[in-house]
């Protein structure tokens, strides 16, 4: 498997000097871009000189800016492989007898984790989350294999208020749950490859009723984004034949840890009281 930009970037980051990190840092958030226009287009945008981006991916190991821009071409192009595809190729990997799946998965998903941290800009988190801690209410909405990210998210942010809940829950139709949001409610999208349609439209839903919309999703070509207020793309690049959601759990705790961080007193009464109460139910095992 040809290594992405992302997996290259990796290894190469601590060694970039400034301003070949910046370059690096604009071909992160900017894919499309990168793989669709020119390159005096890109440089002008990044307001980087051209050469500054051909020193950047002869640094990364790549043989030429044009290389680097044919690989995220591919990628954009190819970003999402049919399971199936990416089955037989797990197979094929079994049948030969290679047994290093364990290492490289892990090796995957660390890389995306720490490539998420080195891509997130802390001060727009801080802001996504004092929006989250002031919203009135926030639904998230999380389907296919989102759905259970989606829930684990709902779940942590119970524990601090009762703000929170799920737009698509069981039984309930998502119109019934964007009904009534405003400029003061918050929809948080959780949606990749292949995207559900429901995802893409309850973004759209809740834009137009003035509501705060934050997506997290592992591509730029996400059509959720035309609908965002903020977003995350966190990489989730892995030799599975499933996309890889560590990077993705790691930051849905990452914002529900700093929301805590703010909840203050009543967060620490309704934690209390929940503790209290899943004794009384016999919720948890008490040996």
């Amino acid at each position: 498997m040809q290594r992405s930009f992302e997996q290259q970037l990796s290894t190469k980051y601590s060694g970039l000097s400034t301003k070949l990190r910046e370059a690096a840092e604009f071909v992160l958030e900017h894919p499309v871009d990168v793989a669709t226009r020119s390159l005096r287009a890109v440089s002008k945008d990044a307001n980087l000189s051209p050469a500054t981006f051909s020193r950047m991916s002869t640094a990364l190991g790549y043989d030429s800016y044009e290389e680097l821009r044919d690989t995220l071409r591919r990628s954009v192009e190819h970003r999402v492989n049919s399971f199936s595809d990416r089955m037989e190729a797990l197979q094929e990997d079994h049948d030969e007898g290679d047994p290093g799946f364990l290492t490289r998965h892990v090796h995957d998903c660390s890389t995306n984790v720490q490539l998420m941290e080195r891509s997130i800009d802390p001060n727009r988190l801080e802001a996504c989350v004092d929006r989250l801690h002031r919203a009135r209410r926030v639904l998230v909405f999380g389907a296919l294999g989102s759905t259970g990210v989606a829930e684990y998210l709902v779940y942590m942010a119970s524990f601090l208020t009762e703000k929170w809940s799920m737009a698509n829950p069981t039984g309930a139709s998502l119109a019934s749950k964007l009904v009534g949001m405003s400029g003061t409610d918050v929809l948080i999208v959780i949606t990749k490859p292949p995207f559900a349609s429901r995802a893409i439209r309850a973004a759209r839903e809740a834009q137009a009723a003035g509501a705060y919309v934050l997506v997290l999703t592992d591509t730029w070509s996400c059509p959720a984004l035309a609908h965002a207020s903020a977003s995350f793309v966190v990489p989730t690049d892995s030799r599975h034949f499933f996309s890889s959601y560590a990077s993705t759990l790691v930051l849905c705790e990452i914002i529900i840890g700093m929301l805590a961080g703010r909840a203050g007193p009543p967060a620490r009464r309704r934690i209390r009281e929940v503790e209290d109460r899943n004794r009384s139910l016999s919720e948890v095992w008490e040996g």
